[in-house]
């Protein structure tokens, strides 16, 4: 294998072996061969993408890489979600303990911040002493044992694809259907899952901005799942804004437990609902969406699905105590508001520009090496639609500096407009797409 030649054939838009890839991703897995090849690799990519034969040797390569969950022994339902990835997205953190206080199997493996997204791994990291990276056969044992585990990949788990989501992330070359296809179903096939709900976002501060492009990254999932017996389901919802008010690790991380314990933005709930209702009923646990939000709404309601949460990180070495008291988390060592600069209707708030914000901030990589700050980040409680007056709160930065402060609201004021008028937002669910069937919700 000449890797030189193997870039510029995809650089000129020919395809590429199905053999060729596998030997590619799993030298790169080795480290034999180095990220800037790679890296020139995976632009050229970008520019020229996959084809679906392509797309289905690279998800192999890269399971085949590593080891598999075992949860053969387990017979409960295995399902989980996945999102594509938002601003203020905390959903993971409420679903998985939400759908296995029902008695539904969770094996959640999630990743890193990745461009202007948060990632579910940093925000249960904000949790003291929460541990991540669990082997195989510790996430094996805890989901035996109390029905979810949430954990990143390790050198045991798609390694391969470890090493190209952060490079991707460092390189720009994240905005690939192919590639982001692959990634995701990799992780969500080495889970031995019996079911998978995908979370397609929407708009602007999603990956794919493009309804038919959303569509076919979709499609593109369900059909890598068919061919491992993992029956999916995609919902697509709305990231022309950020989901919930908190947009930061530590915040986000209180704002998922105020949810678990009753409260909460109402758009947050009702995406989580929708999703936690097609994953329950892939599990065949209820025959319908509806007996599934009930059972949900019970399960918070009597308080089993916050019990579960701190289950889950007893078990994952996290302090039990910010279950109870979040102000246990990180806190940000400056906050200040930021208030409306005039009346009106908030048109837009740019979640794209917040993610990035927050990166701004210290809560989030520039490239592959940096630590973040867990604590620092935005509450935002305007919604587009809102009328607001001048000088009235709309929201707050939190950072680890007075300088970082004017920083946000600089970045806040740029991404918060207020007009005359409202724009149209995205419904918050819009699409269910199942394999062969794209039905309209909105």
């Amino acid at each position: 294998m000449i890797v030189p030649r193997l870039i510029e054939r995809k650089r000129n838009g020919e395809p590429l072996e199905a053999s060729e890839l596998r030997e590619l991703v799993l030298e790169h897995a080795a480290g034999r061969v180095p990220d800037y090849q790679m890296a020139a690799l995976l632009m050229a990519i970008y520019f020229r993408g996959l084809d679906r034969t392509e797309m289905n040797a690279l998800m192999d390569a890269m399971l085949d890489s590593g080891k598999r969950l075992d949860l053969s022994r387990l017979k409960t339902p295995r399902v989980d979600k996945h999102s594509t990835g938002g601003v203020g997205d905390k959903v993971s953190l409420v679903l998985a303990p939400l759908i296995a206080s029902l008695g539904i199997a969770v094996p959640m493996m999630s990743g890193r911040g990745l461009g202007h997204t948060g990632g579910t791994l940093d925000k249960l990291e904000s949790i003291p002493g929460f541990r991540t990276s669990l082997t195989l056969g510790e996430a094996e044992k805890q989901i035996a044992e109390i029905g979810c585990a949430m954990l990143g990949q390790s050198q045991e788990i798609v390694p391969a694809d470890r090493k190209l989501y952060a490079l991707r992330d460092a390189t720009a070359t994240v905005e690939v259907i192919p590639l982001i296809a692959a990634s995701i179903m990799s992780k969500k096939i080495a889970e031995s899952l019996s079911g998978l709900v995908l979370d397609i976002k929407r708009g602007p501060g999603s990956f794919l901005p493009e309804l038919a492009d959303e569509i076919r990254l979709a499609e593109a999932m369900i059909d890598l799942g068919a061919q491992h017996a993992c029956p999916v389901v995609a919902l697509v919802t709305a990231m022309d804004r950020p989901l919930g008010y908190a947009c930061g690790n530590a915040l986000e991380v209180a704002e998922a437990i105020e949810v678990l314990n009753g409260g909460g933005p109402q758009d947050l709930i009702e995406v989580t609902f929708a999703l936690g209702a097609e994953m329950l009923v892939l599990s065949t646990l209820v025959p319908t969406r509806e007996a599934a939000r009930a059972m949900m709404d019970t399960a918070i309601r009597s308080g089993r699905a916050l019990a579960k949460f701190e289950e889950l990180v007893v078990a994952q070495g996290g302090d039990k105590g910010v279950v109870g008291n979040p102000e246990r988390l990180p806190k940000a060592r400056h906050r200040a508001e930021f208030v409306a600069p005039r009346d009106g209707v908030v048109q837009t708030v740019d979640p794209r520009a917040i993610g990035y914000g927050v990166i701004e901030l210290g809560g989030g990589r520039r490239n592959m090496e940096d630590k973040i700050d867990p604590s620092v980040g935005f509450v935002i409680t305007a919604k587009p639609g809102d009328r607001v007056r001048s000088g009235e709160p709309v929201a707050s930065v939190y950072a680890r500096s007075k300088d970082d402060l004017e920083v946000g609201r600089l970045i806040l004021g740029e991404a918060i407009v207020i007009s005359d008028s409202a724009a149209t937002s995205l419904p918050l669910v819009s699409h269910r797409i199942t394999a062969g069937e794209v039905e309209s919700l909105a």
